[in-house]
């Protein structure tokens, strides 16, 4: 069962035409969202990046879009999939009406909000081969843009294809300075002694749910040093540890780029400490 527009239907019924400014312009931004036995985690973070990105790409936000009016939308298809007592996974999708070519004929949105059960309800920790290259067949720009989720990811999905082909399990994205952005699927972080760094959000770094909450865990612990700055590719294998972190995994240990291997302590002290934050949000 899907929500489009607010109406309940089935999956073969959900249809979008192929004028949609999401498909012909990728004029649509949208969250990923975990749910947890019908407890929507981060909820207020994922509310105001949404509102955010919306506001940036000039898309015309309804009175009704209140965050207890989504909250509702959104547990209304969890309860339409039976995954009231289930780990749930959420894209929650806003397009721009169609109509126009470059230039919008309205500002006005329509929505699609879609469901999937997960695995675990809080996220597990994986310590097995995780292997990392660089993508530096395209750069991600610094910039607002790329804070946002939007449906233009194109790099994240050439950077994909370009893990699969030569059996990796992620890349790193770069900008055009140069700089280390991100991973394909989630922020990057690393761990060198007790300093810890991750790219600003200036270098085009995505606005991350799970990158925000441990910043604020990290802001909170004398046992680490925070450093949100640029990160040269050249760091990389002078570093202690890696990680990815996204909503959907939590926090994923990197453990091998090039010849350096990696441990994996302070990202499992960190797991536990975002489960427990998680728990009590």
């Amino acid at each position: 069962m899907i929500n489009l527009d607010g109406k309940i239907v089935k999956k073969d019924n959900a249809n979008l035409s192929v004028l949609n400014r999401g498909f012909a312009y990728g004029d649509s931004v949208f969250e990923t969202i975990r749910v947890i036995s019908g407890k929507i985690m981060f909820w207020e973070d994922h509310y105001f990046r949404l509102m955010a990105s919306m506001r940036i790409m000039r898309m015309e936000i309804p009175s009704s879009f209140s965050p207890e009016f989504l909250e509702e939308e959104i547990k209304n298809i969890i309860e339409a999939n039976d995954l009231s007592t289930s780990p749930a996974r959420i894209r929650f999708a806003v397009y721009r009406l169609q109509g126009g070519y470059y230039t919008p004929a309205t500002r006005d949105i329509g929505y699609v909000i879609t469901a999937e059960e997960m695995e675990s309800s809080f996220y597990l920790f994986n310590s097995s081969d995780y292997e990392i290259e660089l993508f530096k067949d395209h750069y991600v720009n610094s910039g607002l843009l790329s804070t946002i989720k939007s449906n233009n990811r194109a790099v994240n999905v050439l950077g994909s294809i370009y893990a699969r082909e030569n059996e990796y399990e992620n890349c790193l994205l770069l900008n055009e300075k140069k700089s280390v952005v991100e991973a394909l699927n989630g922020n990057i972080f690393l761990v060198k002694g007790t300093s810890i760094k991750t790219p600003p959000i200036s270098d085009g770094v995505l606005n991350g749910i799970i990158r925000k909450q441990l910043i604020n865990i990290l802001k909170k612990t004398e046992d680490y040093i925070l450093e949100e700055t640029s990160i040269s590719p050249f760091e990389l294998q002078k570093a202690d540890e890696l990680f990815i972190t996204n909503v959907a995994q939590g926090i994923q240990p990197i453990s091998k780029y090039r010849k350096k291997q990696f441990a994996h302590k302070v990202s499992k002290d960190l797991l536990s400490k975002l489960n427990v934050k998680a728990r009590l949000g």
